[in-house]
């Protein structure tokens, strides 16, 4: 220090000169990956993932999953939906295609409607809730069965044979339930 000022030293400077640098062109990476629905290295979890289901068995429902991005994380209002079409079916073969339209990573997860009525599962410490009876599930990107999430952009797809009643369909990413991802599903 010289006349009373504060100088930062040579290499902390350059240090952030370099930092600056790697963030803008990491940053105009992920940028042009996302305009370009290139998935990312890591299961697609940044940018749409484009695949499209495989002939389904049975009768199909369409589920639609959104979100409000990172709000959802215990931030108010939630805003996620997850909405069955059509949410009434025969029993038989189901195959249900999730499309993931929201900014986050989800799944469903197929389970008998409870005694209490559809949102009424009790959500774990880590935001969970019970899967036990789980009959199955849509949670891999571009794949059948599970997985490790439906990416944001992509479709999940899985068949099952249901029996007459009603079931209740989940997204069991932490806290997702807790914030009104649920639907009902009634099979004749």
């Amino acid at each position: 220090m010289s006349g009373g000022h504060n100088r930062a030293p040579c290499g902390l400077v350059v240090a952030s000169v370099v930092a600056v640098v790697a963030l803008a062109v990491g940053s105009g990476t992920l940028v042009a990956a996302v305009a370009n629905g290139q998935p990312s290295p890591v299961d697609g979890t940044f940018g749409a993932v484009s695949c499209s289901a495989p002939t389904a068995h049975g009768t199909t429902t369409e589920v639609t999953i959104t979100d409000s991005g990172n709000s959802m994380m215990g931030q108010a209002p939630m805003m996620a939906t997850l909405r069955a079409n059509p949410d009434t079916v025969p029993a038989g073969q189901v195959s249900f295609v999730a499309s993931n339209r929201g900014a986050l990573v989800h799944e469903i997860v197929v389970l008998p409607l409870g005694g209490d009525g559809p949102g009424t599962r009790t959500t774990g410490s880590g935001g969970k809730i019970d899967e036990a009876r789980n009959l199955g599930e849509a949670s891999r990107s571009c794949a059948g069965c599970s997985g490790n999430d439906i990416a944001p952009g992509s479709i999940g797809w899985t068949t099952m044979t249901l029996k007459p009643g009603r079931y209740e369909l989940v997204c069991d990413e932490p806290w997702h339930y807790a914030a009104g991802m649920f639907d009902v599903l009634t099979v004749t």
